[in-house]
């Protein structure tokens, strides 16, 4: 008996991965999207969207996917949660802070 089972099951495992990768590139499109509003918001370099991200999704104990999902709907009018805009208010606040370059001291 071989692995892998016969031809229908073979069908089907590819089809559930096809299914996976569709969630995973639309998944991924929206968290880049969010990326940018938050860009746009914080007047941020490209390299803190994702951290800036990150942190809200770890102090709201949220998936990543969903703070991007919240973000780039509230840009259309869509609901916020407060906690999400607060843990996003302080991210962003880091985040600037952390950009700007120390001023010599006279």
């Amino acid at each position: 008996m071989r692995d892998g089972g016969g031809p229908d099951q073979r069908i089907g495992v590819l089809q559930d991965e096809v299914r996976q990768l569709h969630r995973a590139i639309a998944s991924h499109a929206i968290v880049d999207q969010a990326i940018g509003v938050v860009l746009v918001l914080g007047g941020l370099a490209p390299e803190q969207g994702w951290d800036v991200l990150k942190e809200v999704s770890q102090h709201t104990n949220t998936k990543l996917r969903e703070i991007a999902g919240q973000v780039v709907a509230w840009t259309s009018g869509g609901p916020l949660d407060k906690d999400v805009r607060h843990a996003l208010d302080v991210a962003l606040a880091r985040a600037k802070a952390a950009a700007q370059p120390l001023a010599p001291r006279a």
